[in-house]
């Protein structure tokens, strides 16, 4: 065997050997290959061609004694050549299971030999490819009723799927599992030698069900508020009233949809469903799964506590995470909140921003711990000993009470710092005033931060991804405009702008960007989140420029993906690669969907502009996935704030400030940073010439001056207009009148 250049394969073609030696060369002598197949020079035993892709999570894999193919027409024609099944298996760089299956699996050279000879075998980068990772994650749903990752499905040569499944082990017994992952590929290949025919069949009946439920059907009524209904019924059904979120384990953030709460909340007066809001925000944020010392949550928690996460941190988590808690300051005036939002900004700016401004994708769990191990969490926890050796005996003991942090721990002998009795309760404890208290806990978070980064540190995932890029820009914006921050903004701005710069061309947009390279043309999902980052900061920093570039976003947006004839829009474009099915994208899962994102653009840019194109888009997709009498309205709460603006009276407020009434000016924004109006449109000009740029795009500009050299406002909703306002309090009289829904009966 030592001619192989992997397990069961003799022979690279030239181009290829020529190409993994160039990109050797080019990646130069600090390069460090992530595999346990080294030899004693420290190079990689074995070297497959993930070694060309850009993809930290397809990197990883680089260097596995199995013969993966990056996704592409290479490895099918090889699998139709050899008349052999192809193995995909899905994952992303930070999925601490992706990374159990393949030191078990993927890492054992006795399964890549087998593999390596019986199959063609292709890793993808879910977050590069959520088209592919959508096709196949609703077949293996189909097939078992579940999914996750890494997702491991089985293809014939034409792409279509037969069998799937998520994590395996690696051999029968391991982790008490009657079947292992050697022994499923061989029952497979012995079923796809002999019951061919069958195996066509089941991979045709699938794709012919992934098709239809890619393409819904819809009797297109009119949505009621009786599915607004259903779902805020199902959330206080479900609701854990002791911990916040909703009672079950495991708990994502995303379960639980705070903005929509917010808006229920303020139509019908609910205090019920404020306090939903409020409890899961805190408890969120005095337990595990947010980092105490450094800011930001992790993925998700895996008890109902939120005490023990998974310890990965994703951009868009934390994205997401700003804007409910900058919405839930607007309303409550809780500083807590906003010191959350300043604490996940900060971490970002710190540790996820770029040389180009722009935002990396996510932090692993694993690292390695003091004895060399790789090891989920360790680099987030601590042991009294080592607060004592940080923080010396006292504060140590300061900072003990106040994390909780006990002998023993409570995640596998160490500690995961939480909060669970209250700030001032622990300085009464300990003789302190609350500030001098706070004062201390900032310190002792300055040393446990430095101190942390002592150890190995976490990998960060640093490709760049249009759409998440765009949730972050949205939460730098709308913090900046609510907590009058101007460095937000500006970050926010130069965000955007690289994006437009790096990612952005004639043709449209990229979906990820990395070593100076773009990659793959963008999805539904990033023309959506970076128009309505565009349309943030156009209402944050009113620079008409961002509603210039989300219109012309928007252009291609329904040129590429929208279906004119149902309505609604593709995960693809129209110029895309073509998959075995097309997806139509509208249930919320860790992100929001991007038809419902469209869909609030939609009604945003109507307002706006004045132009009923916008409106008449947005009404297909609406019947379409609302009008249904299937409508699954839980899983689509993102698409239900659609729904309850169309039963609000958004507001179109055009702010004329002179330029020599700025101080008054500011009165007025100062009201509109703190008062909770999610269904308005918000224009402001501060100068004669901003006016006359914005009049030429916005109607509802046209003809507006400042009345007698005044601080002018101009209300309307839905096309009617009050008075002009000169006056503050007026002003605020006008804005804080709500249109109520009817009652939720609880």
């Amino acid at each position: 065997m030592d001619n192989e250049i992997l397990p069961g394969i003799t022979e690279f073609p030239e181009s290829l050997l020529e190409a993994l030696s160039g990109m050797k060369s080019r990646r130069g002598a600090d390069y460090k290959p992530r595999t346990h197949h080294l030899e004693e020079s420290g190079e990689a035993r074995y070297t497959n061609r993930l070694f060309l892709e850009s993809s930290p999570y397809l990197l990883q894999h680089a260097h596995n004694p199995v013969n993966w193919y990056p996704w592409g027409e290479e490895a099918f024609e090889a699998a139709r050549k050899h008349d052999q099944p192809v193995l995909v298996s899905i994952g992303y760089s930070t999925c601490h299971w992706c990374h159990v299956m393949e030191e078990e699996s993927f890492e054992d050279v006795e399964i890549a030999r087998y593999l390596n000879s019986n199959y063609i075998a292709v890793k993808i980068d879910r977050e590069e490819r959520p088209d592919i990772d959508g096709v196949y994650m609703t077949a293996v749903q189909a097939m078992t009723g579940s999914g996750g990752w890494p997702l491991n499905v089985w293809l014939t040569p034409d792409g279509k799927p037969f069998w799937g499944g998520t994590y395996f082990p690696a051999r029968d017994g391991d982790r008490g599992a009657s079947m292992g992952f050697l022994t499923i590929l061989k029952r497979i290949k012995e079923a796809y030698k002999q019951n061919r025919g069958e195996i066509d069949q089941t991979g045709k009946k699938l794709t012919d069900s992934i098709t239809r439920y890619f393409d819904p059907d819809s009797d297109y009524r009119k949505p009621q508020f009786e599915i607004l209904e259903k779902a805020i019924l199902y959330y206080r059904n479900n609701f854990d009233a002791q911990n916040g979120g909703l009672g079950r384990a495991p708990k994502f953030p995303s379960t639980l949809p705070v903005e929509l709460l917010l808006r229920i909340h303020r139509r019908t007066g609910s205090d019920e469903l404020l306090r939903m809001v409020t409890l899961t925000l805190k408890k969120m944020a005095a337990g595990g799964m947010y980092d105490q010392v450094a800011g930001g949550f992790h993925r998700y928690s895996t008890d109902v506590d939120w005490l023990v996460p998974h310890f990965e941190k994703m951009l868009y988590d934390n994205a997401l995470l700003v804007n409910a808690y900058s919405e839930a300051y607007q309303v409550t005036r809780d500083p807590d909140f906003e010191a959350t939002v300043h604490e996940i900004l900060q971490y970002v700016e710190r540790e996820m921003t770029s040389p180009e401004s722009l935002f990396y994708s996510a932090t692993d769990a694993d690292s390695l711990n003091d004895k060399g191990e790789r090891d989920e969490g360790y680099y987030f926890t601590w042991t009294p000993a080592e607060l004592d050796q940080v923080l010396g005996k006292e504060r140590s003991t300061l900072v003990q009470a106040f994390y909780n942090v006990r002998p023993g721990g409570n995640f596998e002998g160490r500690s995961i710092l939480h909060r669970k009795r209250s700030k001032a309760d622990i300085a009464l404890g300990f003789g302190l005033a609350e500030n001098e208290l706070s004062h201390e806990i900032d310190l002792a978070r300055k040393q446990l931060y430095d101190a942390r980064n002592l150890r190995d540190l976490p990998i960060r995932d640093d490709k760049i991804l249009t759409s998440w890029n765009g949730l972050m820009i949205s939460a730098f914006a709308r913090a900046g405009f609510i907590l009058n921050q101007p460095a937000y903004l500006n970050r926010a701005t130069r965000s955007a702008d690289a994006i437009i710069q790096f990612l952005s061309a004639d043709k449209g947009l990229s979906r990820s960007y990395k070593d100076g390279e773009t990659k793959q043309i963008a999805f539904l999902e990033d023309y959506s989140f970076l128009i309505k980052a565009l349309l943030d900061l156009f209402e944050a920093d009113f620079n008409v420029k961002w509603l210039r570039k989300a219109v012309e976003l928007d252009r291609i947006l329904e040129e590429e993906f929208e279906d004119k004839e149902k309505g609604g829009f593709f995960m693809t474009a129209a110029s895309g690669e073509k998959l075995i099915a097309r997806e139509k994208p509208h249930y919320d899962n860790a992100l929001p969907s991007g038809n419902s994102v469209t869909m609030l653009n939609l009604q945003r840019l109507a307002t706006l502009t004045g132009d009923d194109s916008y409106r008449q888009r947005f009404q297909k997709s609406y019947e379409l996935f609302l009008g249904g009498a299937d409508s699954n309205a839980v899983a689509q709460a993102e698409m239900l704030k659609a729904l309850e603006s169309e039963l609000d009276q958004p507001r179109e407020i055009v702010l004329i400030i002179p330029e020599n009434r700025q101080k008054e000016g500011e009165s007025y924004l100062e009201f509109l940073r703190m008062h909770y109006l999610p269904n308005s449109v918000l224009v402001v000009s501060d100068s004669d010439a901003k006016t006359r740029e914005l009049a030429e795009m916005l109607p509802l500009v046209r003809g507006r001056s400042a009345v007698d050299g005044a601080v002018t406002a101009f209300i309307c909703e839905k096309g009617t207009c009050s008075l002009p306002v000169t006056d503050l309090e007026t002003f605020k009289r006008h804005l804080s009148i709500v249109h109520p829904l009817p009652e939720i009966p609880f």
